[in-house]
């Protein structure tokens, strides 16, 4: 009856294309197009925009609204994003969206920023699941419940949400600098607003702001991936044509913040290790022509290695951290740079420096050659975002709120056409004392300002922009299992021991997908070695006798491309992505750096203080701490074996022991290819230039150690529910772990699969999240899983479940923990949940292969495992064949009651001690 009935709603959306393709009052209209992506608008005032791609196998149906934390007035702050929760709670005809989005494998999410609000989802590119979506935000556009009953099991999700963020002392300084930076404009409130008005929004107020701000001439529809133009087009007529604007126009606020008149400071005060400073300046919108030159400032400053701020501070080891954002706003926005100071160093020098260098900028302008690496690193960056069409379909949210989706396009044009001139011009003008919040009032009879003016022109700025050619939407390429076998040409390199597995495919933009896997060694080879594996990987990009590590990144974005590179214990990675045009000049620079690195200790000493002070700051994090004590609960190594878990104190000291000379070391023992590895490549490739490239490139590098894994065996876990104090924390966290002996190649593995992801899974539809999230209201995040190993010798496989929440609901999420998996393990699953989930897990699977990375990361460990796509295939087929007393009979013979389970918490659990007043009130 549902097959009739999709049937039915396809062929009425094909007639209707039909009719309104020959009509002359048709209701969508053509309005601009620019490399690749249509403009339509309908009859009533929702913009749709399309961008097929036909490489993608993927759909991603993504509606912005033109409403964010700008737009909310006194006693609503939050209220935006308060909304972007609630509209997931349902609609007459979608009454259960976590459920559906699970059931069809999507990947979900909505987002709430100060200029919009988006929801979007990642599909498997069918008929059937395009329909769904397009019905769902089309229902939800209007429809929404927004009940009270959801609203105050919400508030306490909410809240949660805005205390995780309390955590991060960085995250709170930032917040009340932006705050103490704007006196009048929303862009100084949180997105995420403040505890009162989160936890007394009244319903009738939260109702108001949805009718006024979620209707058609306030949306924006993009649709990407691999998708029927003309009945993507239909689809959408019907699902939204119907749709009426309320009777009120829209009116966008009229708040001005005048110029700042003097440097202003915020000094902040709380439990924590890292001291932090940070600066912010006010700059124009993205629309104006002076936020690119700001972009590239910001990129001449806080750039890792180039930047100014990064050499002055890390390199010279007053700092150990500089990072920097400055969003793309529709209305003027500011850039904020931030530095991690730890407790060794001085806090005053870092200021100190960070301002000199700052104000230096005006003296000192920038140079040829930094204005070209910024662009280069930039444009890099633009240049993978576009040829990856999922990713395209929710960036470009962030311009439509700034004001229009082909900003996107004039920004990356201006990024281009910038001028020493024009950047230096505009340093002058913004990065001034007056105009940045970092301390006092300074009074002076000469007081200098910046007026940051609106852009003008935004209409005809966009209206008449053309862009450049498009990419090539590329093949429309088969994900089924058969046909990715069928198209994956494996074997072993003639001359060196290296397995390979390519697909050669035409891709959107002609990328290509590379990874490399070197494994050599045994446990005996590792012991004591420390974190001397991790750090010669994390060496590698630093520096090679070739290049110096500036070199190195400038290649990288001059070529358009990425590499990465790390090692561990018997295992060395390099991963590449890049286009046909640049894929060999960037293995040149992947084989440079695993062959040539230099290991300079002024590098690695940049690294080891990052370290350091990261562990320094989480001391007192509840996440770190209650995942870092599961750790330790479950030791099973001796000190020494590369699997032990190291407590803080240990890994600080491992951290400080590590020198440049053991580094050398081991790279020249453990580098190189003995017998066990393996490249995959995916896109526009030709597989025998490959194979020759690396026959040629690695029949030098070769290593004398045979490969034996590491092996970690299944062992049962420690029954034990512990807590940690985190004082000062406004968030708390539990994890609970329980042990499994089980492999991916036994029969239960498929039953497991359903019965974790029905238990904490899916998209806020499993059990754990249903039950502390939906209906305790106690948790914003809030899940679980069954991971299974891959190995069969080992079978180390375990369940877990995870909850944040407020430190004094403490004791709801363990009950909550405790019934639910009671419940589990005695009432087992129903037959909806099997459907829902096993439909889900399969459109999921579907998604995950039409991504190249993780098809290469497939392909890879089926080579390793002496697989091939049969073998996922069968998996598929079982979890299709499974009944509700399969997955039941898994849960009882694995599950055990939550007492079994080892159990790790942290917060600030400590309750308050309220003192008596001895002190005589009156009457």
């Amino acid at each position: 009856m549902k097959k009739a009935h999709f049937l039915f709603k396809i062929a009425f959306a094909v007639l209707l294309f039909l009719s309104f393709s020959w009509s002359g009052n048709a209701q969508i209209k053509k309005a601009a197009s620019v490399e690749g992506i249509t403009e339509y608008m309908m009859d009533n005032g929702m913009k749709v925009l399309l961008f097929p791609d036909n490489s993608a196998q993927t759909i991603t149906v993504n509606i912005t609204y033109k409403v964010g934390s700008r737009h909310e007035g006194y006693g609503e702050k939050g209220m935006a994003h308060l909304l972007e929760h609630m509209v997931f709670k349902g609609t007459p005809n979608h009454p259960n969206i976590p459920e559906e989005l699970t059931s069809h494998g999507a990947r979900p999410n909505g987002t709430t920023w100060y200029d919009r609000t988006n929801y979007f989802e990642t599909f498997n590119a069918t008929d059937e699941n395009l329909d769904w979506a397009l019905d769902l935000e089309s229902d939800r556009m209007m429809n929404s419940f927004i009940s009270n009953e959801d609203l105050q099991s919400e508030f306490t999700v909410v809240r949660n949400e805005f205390e995780s963020g309390e955590n991060s002392p960085s995250g709170v300084l930032m917040k009340n600098v932006i705050s103490s930076a704007y006196l009048w404009h929303n862009y100084g409130q949180s997105t995420i607003g403040n505890r009162s008005d989160i936890m007394r929004v009244p319903i009738e107020n939260l109702k108001a702001f949805y009718k006024k701000y979620y209707r058609p001439d306030n949306a924006v529809l993009m649709v990407t991936g691999k998708i029927d133009v003309d009945k993507t087009l239909a689809l959408i007529v019907e699902k939204f044509g119907g749709l009426k604007n309320p009777d009120i126009p829209l009116k966008d606020v009229p708040t001005i913040e005048p110029a700042q008149d003097g440097e202003r400071r915020v000094e902040l005060s709380r439990v924590g290790d890292l001291q932090i400073v940070s600066a912010l300046y006010h700059i124009p919108a993205g629309s104006h022509e002076d936020y690119a030159a700001m972009a590239i400032a910001e990129q001449v400053l806080t750039d890792e290695p180039s930047g100014r701020l990064y050499k002055a501070l890390v390199d010279d080891k007053k700092a150990s951290t500089v990072w920097s954002f400055s969003p793309f706003t529709k209305e003027p926005s500011f850039l904020y740079i931030n530095v991690d100071v730890p407790s060794d160093k001085s806090l005053d020098e870092a200021e100190s420096t960070l301002l000199s260098v700052l104000e230096d900028m005006s003296k000192n302008p920038v140079t040829e050659s930094e204005l070209k690496r910024a662009k280069s690193n930039i444009l890099k960056q633009i240049d993978q975002i576009s040829r990856n069409s999922a990713f395209l379909g929710t960036f470009t949210s962030e311009f439509i709120g700034a004001g229009d989706w082909r900003l996107a396009y004039i920004f990356r044009d201006r990024i281009e056409a910038m001028t020493l001139d024009h950047l230096n011009t505009a340093i002058q003008r913004y990065l001034i004392n007056t105009n940045r919040t970092v301390g006092l009032f300074v009074p002076t009879k000469t007081p200098i300002r910046v007026e940051i003016e609106h852009t003008e022109g935004l209409e005809e700025l966009v209206t008449t922009y053309k862009g450049k050619e498009a990419f090539d939407a590329g093949e429309s390429f088969d994900v089924s299992y058969d046909n990715i076998q069928n198209r994956l040409d494996s074997g072993i390199l003639e001359k060196t021991p290296i397995e390979y597995g390519f697909i050669k495919k035409n891709n959107r933009g002609e990328t290509v997908t590379l990874n490399l896997v070197i494994r050599n060694g045994n446990v005996d080879n590792f012991m004591n070695k420390g974190k001397i594996a991790s750090y010669t990987g994390r060496m590698l990009n630093k520096g090679t006798t070739t290049k110096s590590r500036q070199a190195i990144e400038d290649a990288l974005s001059t070529l358009k491309s990425s590499v990465s590179v790390s090692g561990s214990n018997g295992s060395i990675r390099g991963s590449v992505t890049s286009t046909a045009e640049n894929l060999m000049a960037t293995l040149d620079v992947m084989v440079d750096l695993l062959k040539n690195p230099i290991f300079n200790e002024t590098e690695l000493e940049k690294l080891k203080t990052e370290d350091l002070a990261r562990l320094e700051q989480s001391k007192t994090d509840p996440q770190f701490l209650a995942i870092r004590k599961m750790g330790l609960l479950n030791q099973r190594f001796p000190k020494g074996h590369p699997n032990y878990n190291m407590t803080i104190d240990e890994e600080i000291e491992a951290i400080k022991a590590v020198t440049v000379a053991d580094l050398k070391a081991y790279h020249k023992e453990y580098y190189g290819i003995s017998d066990n590895a393996s490249v995959i490549a995916i896109g526009n490739i030709e597989e025998q230039v490959l194979k020759d490239y690396f026959e040629t490139n690695f029949s030098d590098f070769r290593n004398n150690h045979s490969y034996k894994e590491i092996k970690n065996p299944h062992q049962k876990n420690t029954a034990v529910n512990e807590s940690i104090e985190t004082p000062d924390k406004k968030n708390a966290i539990s994890y609970g772990l329980l042990s499994m002996k089980v492999s991916k190649e036994d029969k239960d593995y498929a039953a497991l699969q359903v019965a974790g992801e029905i238990l904490g899974g899916g998209f806020l539809s499993s059990r754990i999240a249903n039950r502390l999230r939906q209906q305790d209201g106690v948790s914003y995040g809030a899940g679980g899983a069954v991971s299974v190993d891959n190995d069969s010798k080992d079978s180390n496989s375990m369940a877990y479940v995870y909850a944040i929440y407020a430190p004094e609901n403490a004791a709801k999420v363990q009950q909550g923990f405790k019934e639910e998996i009671a419940r589990f393990i005695a009432d087992g699953i129903t037959e909806e949940e099997l459907k829902t989930t096993v439909n889900g897990w399969v459109e999921a699977q579907s998604v995950a292969r039409a991504k190249d990375n993780e098809l290469a990361g497939l392909i890879s460990s089926n080579l390793y495992y002496d697989r091939d796509m049969s073998f996922q295939k069968s998996i598929e087929e079982q979890l299709k064949g499974l009944t509700v007393a399969d997955v039941n009979t898994a849960i009882k013979k694995y599950f055990k009651t939550f007492d079994k389970w080892t159990v790790s918490n942290a917060g600030d659990f400590k309750v308050p001690e309220i003192k008596k007043s001895n002190k005589k009130v009156d009457d």
